[in-house]
């Protein structure tokens, strides 16, 4: 009996021991940081012949032991301690940007709804060179919030600038500031560049915007109506614009498809070209009568920036007609081409 009892208690001072070693004298992390991707693997050493110790999801915190080359030494929140690649991680100052960035993100209107195209980097700030903080796989739904067009970075040898006569035209992209839905209930906020992004606009607009040469930008449901059968049919704000990407207005024309009962079809309702229009495009949908009270009508509205003045266009649509408000007393501003 007092053998059993020596031995147990020896066992039990041997983990009190060890539990004293973890806690007391771990060591002191360097600074915290954050997984960068979808899936990080810890592993035992930095070495070739290594073994996993712990798998990371996006998000979780760990502590910097040490660092060596660009390998980093972490320790999980399970207490699990081993090496990472330095690139798979966020520091924490950049994770709080990344939390500023997504809630400012959640409050803004949303322009279209797309998915990926190809695997791509969603960044912190538009721009290649800027900090990438995820890459999304294909086919990742993201909801589009605002453009910017940046000039392409051009590396030319010394002897092409000798030899070139006249500098070479700025060729510009489109970067696009967009929520990644990158789990059933996660969503992640950046830039990434617009050509990576496939639009995913409702059948069959897309017909009648290309018949019309219109690249589309942004859509917005206005309201619903029924149709032959009694099933809701949307209504729909496009805007858009001609050319390729770069230019220097977010879109130049808008649209408003509506649908016609008799002849069981989009017709187009109303057409404005010659606009240098900003996104965001603000939309309050419009409401059908219920219990008494009278229908809404739908209402959108945007900042036009190809004046020397920018001015707020807001515009009504009763039923199938659409008309532009002015504010009381506001002037037509003078229009200067945008450049």
């Amino acid at each position: 009996m007092t053998r059993k009892f020596l031995l147990g208690f020896a066992l039990l001072a041997v983990i009190l021991a060890a539990f004293y070693v973890r806690t007391r004298h771990a060591k002191t992390p360097i600074e915290v940081a954050y997984a960068a991707n979808r899936e990080v693997v810890v592993y035992t050493t930095t070495a070739l012949v290594r073994s996993p110790v712990a798998t990371l999801s996006f998000g979780d915190r760990v502590d910097i032991l040490q660092r060596f080359q660009d390998q980093v030494q972490v320790r999980t929140k399970a207490g699990l301690t081993g090496w990472v690649s330095e690139r798979d991680l966020i520091s924490a100052d950049l994770w709080q940007k990344a939390r500023d960035l997504e809630q400012k993100a959640a409050a803004m209107p949303v322009q279209g709804r797309g998915h990926t195209k190809v695997l791509s980097n969603l960044h912190f700030e538009a721009g290649r060179d800027t900090q990438r903080l995820q890459q999304l796989t294909k086919g990742v739904s993201v909801d589009v919030l605002a453009r910017r067009p940046l000039a392409v970075p051009v590396s030319r040898t010394a002897a092409q600038e000798e030899s070139a006569v006249e500098p070479a035209t700025e060729k510009k992209e489109d970067w696009l500031l967009v929520r990644a839905h990158t789990g059933p209930d996660t969503t992640l906020s950046g830039w990434l560049l617009a050509r990576f992004i496939e639009l995913d606009v409702p059948r069959p607009i897309p017909d009648y915007a290309s018949s019309a040469g219109m690249r589309i930008v942004g859509w917005f449901e206005l309201d619903r109506v029924p149709d032959g059968g009694g099933k809701p049919k949307a209504q729909y704000l496009v805007v858009g614009t001609h050319g390729p990407e770069g230019q220097p207005c977010d879109f130049t024309m808008i649209r408003v498809f509506t649908w016609s009962t008799k002849r069981e079809r989009y017709e187009t309702a109303f057409v404005e070209s010659d606009l240098c229009g900003r996104l965001p495009v603000t939309v309050l949908p419009g409401v059908p009568g219920q219990r008494g009270k009278a229908p809404a009508d739908a209402q959108f509205f945007f900042t036009d920036i190809g004046h020397v003045v920018p001015e707020t266009r807001r515009y009504v649509m009763h039923q199938t007609v659409v008309r532009r408000v002015r504010e009381p007393g506001a002037p037509a501003a003078p229009k200067h081409a945008a450049h």
